[in-house]
């Protein structure tokens, strides 16, 4: 699976960055050519021009997009902005994307023909890419400081428009003692409406290729760029993980319980508790939770707001799964067959295990009146039976006997 990662933390995001970044990461200068005649078409500004070219920004090569505006014109931007996605023939989920970008942006104060390039670009060169049905993720935006020129004066920086923007989706961001705008409303409803989250530290992933997005600005002690990294998740079977862990002596057990159910709402992959001996030999209760890379910060916060504990432990560790199938299949329960769902696991094609889904189940022993534990054998013996019947020359998870030598594992497992 694709997994795009927005780096504004240095800069920020502004202006024509982002699109910039991207025709970088795809080698495609002339990529936008399409929805600049879409612009002039829908008589957005009398005429309109871009280019890309290539900077060198400290031994960096990075892009900037330049762009020639006469004779724009003001007007509903939400009207023009669908109009112009349309017209572009943006994908409904780079649509319905652009269409939440002008939610936020709102209706006026902003220059159609430059917004409608700006973000219409940005979804135009995501979906050219395939990333919309990835992943797409960001570090926290940097903000500036000081004061920033408006139509109505000078205002302290971040603009008022920015800060509700990130307020609004409860998007985190970083601070940066520069005295101008860092990241401005378009910029941040762009990583608001495109990422799934914001993110600390990388995820784990294999990288294929950067690319690197310029306003062309003088930034004191930093330089001017906004990253992209095109990523692969791991191969099948291997995953990096986090445990975080705390140990808890004066909590209840229904203060425990209520964490754990918070814990796995929030998106834990697993959270279990542990009994052990603490200082003074008080009785603690382990509590651990297992997330995947980048997810860690909003359960470490719930882990502490729940127990009250004041520190988190964080170990990183590698983890061997096995591939893993769902699949429907007719199993005869008794005088009825029924569809049940099986979880088939296997590695390098080799079956570890079959596991009959327990909701299931459960509707068969209500609607049954009989007790779980025969639907659950009932069913275990048909699926045996299914798989001696088609019996992979390659093995199962018997180490690869052939069907008519089983080991002793096998066979005391299906009987």
């Amino acid at each position: 699976m694709k997994i795009l990662v927005i780096d504004p933390m240095v800069a920020g995001v502004a202006g024509y960055m982002l699109p910039a970044a991207l025709i970088d990461l795809l080698g495609e200068p002339s990529a936008l050519d399409p929805l600049a005649d879409v612009i002039l078409d829908l008589g957005l500004c009398r005429e309109f021009d871009y280019s890309a070219e290539t900077l060198n920004i400290g031994g960096t090569r990075a892009t900037r997009l330049m762009v020639e505006v006469e004779g724009g014109r003001s007007g509903d931007l939400p009207d023009a902005m669908a109009t112009a996605a349309g017209a572009a023939g943006l994908s409904s989920t780079a649509y319905s994307r652009a269409l939440s970008v002008m939610g936020d942006l709102g209706r006026s104060g902003y220059p159609p023909a430059e917004t409608v390039f700006s973000v219409v670009g940005t979804m135009l060169l995501l979906d050219r890419a395939a990333f919309l049905e990835g992943t797409i993720v960001t570090t926290p935006p940097v903000l500036g400081c000081g004061v920033i020129e408006t139509a109505y004066g000078e205002i302290p920086a971040p603009s008022p428009a920015t800060i509700e923007i990130l307020a609004r989706h409860r998007f985190p961001f970083t601070t940066a003692p520069i005295g101008m705008e860092m990241t401005t409303p378009t910029g941040a409803a762009l990583l608001t409406a495109l990422a799934g989250r914001a993110i600390q530290q990388y995820p784990t992933m294999v990288p294929v290729r950067v690319g690197y997005g310029s306003g062309g600005r003088e930034i004191p002690g930093r330089p001017d760029l906004i990253r992209v990294v095109e990523g692969e998740s791991l191969p099948a079977g291997e995953e990096h993980m986090l445990i975080l862990e705390t140990n808890l002596d004066d909590a209840s057990g229904e203060v425990i319980g209520y964490a754990v159910e918070r814990l796995f709402a929030e998106g834990a992959v697993d959270v279990f508790i542990t009994p052990a001996l603490g200082k003074k030999n008080r009785p603690v209760s382990v509590i651990s939770v297992m997330t995947t890379a980048g997810e860690e910060g909003n359960l470490i916060r719930v882990l502490m707001e729940e127990t009250g504990t004041l520190g988190v432990r964080v170990y990183e560790f590698r983890k061997v799964v096995a591939a893993r199938q769902r699949e429907t299949m007719p199993i005869q329960v008794g005088e009825t067959e029924r569809s049940i769902r099986v979880k088939t696991s296997t590695i390098d094609g080799h079956l570890i295990a079959e596991k009959p889904e327990y909701e299931d189940l459960a509707a068969i022993a209500r609607e049954e009146g009989i007790p779980l534990r025969f639907v659950d054998e009932e069913v275990r013996l048909r699926l045996s039976e299914r798989r001696r019947k088609g019996y992979d020359p390659r093995g199962g998870a018997g180490g690869g006997c052939p069907p008519d030598h089983p080991n002793a594992a096998n066979s005391a497992r299906d009987e």
